[in-house]
């Protein structure tokens, strides 16, 4: 058995207290174990069964990008193997399933997997929190307080951001449809100028969210999408026919286009119309 000793800092929030640390990769999928709710007995066991498909795409990230600030959450519950505690850091022996994982089984998964194509992976440090000998319901409240009370960014936030993050990290086809949206709604000569609902702008009635417009486009200009299967590859091609296609619907509301009444000017009735083409 290897003891390993890492940097820590204890925290106390309400009536629990845990310690923040870093821990290799290789360490901590050796270290950690995954218990299923309602397939095992056990206290703590609050997980769902793992996507395989997650799994994959996690592992891929991995590989290419490999950048998790995020922290896994363990819950330390191998009494046999306690953490020794001291002022600036943590200490217990690399004996393997000692923490149940209460957040990030899938992100843990995927990198597992990542190790197997490339070892290197083996010492990504990864932000860790532990608690020890939580129970059931302790190991519930967590995980609902980051499942449902830390809710995830809106999609349209989402991809709006693929404008300037790293390739790496971008879903091409939601970014060719994030900037066919956009012309949309920038042309003057759109039947959807200024009618996509971007991120933070003002609530108001009608228009179509960005993220009810890319995804309702993704699977046009996704590879072995519509546009694919008919030699349609170039944005500004794309851009032109659905534009046209748009041009065709306002010319038969003629000036009621831009009426509340329109249901085109409704995510429902733009999904439809892309349904339709």
């Amino acid at each position: 058995m290897k003891k390993i000793t890492v940097p820590a800092l204890q925290i106390t929030q309400q009536k629990r207290t845990f310690w923040v640390t870093r821990i290799l990769a290789k360490v901590l999928v050796d270290i950690s174990y995954v218990a299923i709710r309602r397939k095992s007995d056990e206290p703590g066991a609050v997980q769902r069964v793992l996507n395989e498909g997650r799994i994959n795409s996690i592992k891929e990230f991995t590989l290419k990008v490999g950048e998790f600030p995020g922290a896994i959450i363990l819950n330390w519950n191998n009494l046999e193997n306690p953490i020794e505690k001291n002022e600036n850091n943590i200490s217990f022996e690399q004996i393997s399933a000692s923490a149940q994982v209460v957040d990030g089984q899938h992100r843990l998964a995927g990198i597992k997997a990542a190790i197997k194509e490339n070892q290197k992976i083996e010492s990504l440090e990864l932000p860790v929190v532990i608690y020890e000998n939580l129970n059931t319901q302790e190991c519930a409240d967590i995980f609902l307080s980051i499942n449902t009370e830390q809710k995830p960014v809106s999609r349209s936030l989402v991809f709006d951001l693929y404008g300037v993050a790293s390739e790496a990290l971008i879903d091409l086809a939601a970014q060719r449809a994030r900037d066919i949206s956009l012309y949309l709604n920038e042309d003057q000569d759109s039947p959807y100028f200024a009618s996509i609902k971007l991120p933070n702008a003002p609530v108001r009635k009608g228009g179509i969210a960005l993220s009810t417009a890319v995804s309702a486009l993704k699977p046009l200009v996704e590879e072995k999408g519509d546009f694919d299967r008919v030699d349609v590859e170039e944005l500004e091609s794309q851009k032109k026919i659905l534009t046209n296609f748009f041009a065709a619907l306002r010319e038969k509301y003629s000036d009621q286009w831009y009426e509340n009444t329109n249901t085109f000017m409704y995510g429902a009735g733009f999904t439809g119309a892309i349904d339709f083409f």
